[in-house]
């Protein structure tokens, strides 16, 4: 079976036969937009109990930098999922909290060298707690082939996306 998704508000479901939907919201697509959303807002809910005024984007470039502390500002952005621009900002907030320090990197002055503050490593400390629960909250009564189906689902979404099928 092939298909081609034209435009992202009408996905083809099939079964025996195609279905479309009449508007992007009632798609699965759409779902998980909302889950993606929700699940955040859980996270920032959670997070605001542990750091105070810390936003979920800027708690995970400091599990990124501690993870990989040699990382460059653009790989950094990719792996959370954001612009140059945003990460830049992101790193510039983190330094005015005193959770990073940014300095002149010393093999190359056009580039800047990033680390942990001890009060950077603190907040750290607490967050895997935080990160656990938010886990547990998300997949409470879902069983781990559920989990297991889903995050192979989730790859297989990923991989049409990245290359696109040949639409005839």
């Amino acid at each position: 079976m092939s298909f081609c998704i034209v435009d992202i508000s009408t996905i083809l479901v099939s079964t025996s036969c195609y279905m479309t939907v009449d508007t992007p919201t009632q798609t699965v697509l759409y779902t998980l937009e909302q889950a993606i959303k929700a699940y955040r807002k859980l996270c920032q809910h959670n997070l605001d109990a542990v750091a105070d005024d810390l936003t979920v984007d800027q708690a995970l470039t400091l599990i990124v930098l501690e993870k990989y502390p040699a990382l460059s500002q653009q790989q950094i952005a990719e792996l959370v999922f954001k612009d140059k621009a945003s990460i830049t900002r992101i790193i510039e907030l983190l330094t005015q909290k005193g959770l990073l320090t940014r300095d002149i990197h010393p093999q190359d002055r056009r580039k800047f060298a990033l680390s942990i503050t001890t009060q950077g490593k603190h907040i750290l400390a607490h967050l895997a707690d935080t990160i656990a629960l938010n886990q547990q909250t998300a997949l409470a009564g879902l069983a781990d082939e559920e989990i297991r189906q889903f995050h192979q689902t989730l790859q297989k979404i990923i991989a049409n996306c990245l290359v696109p099928p040949a639409c005839a």
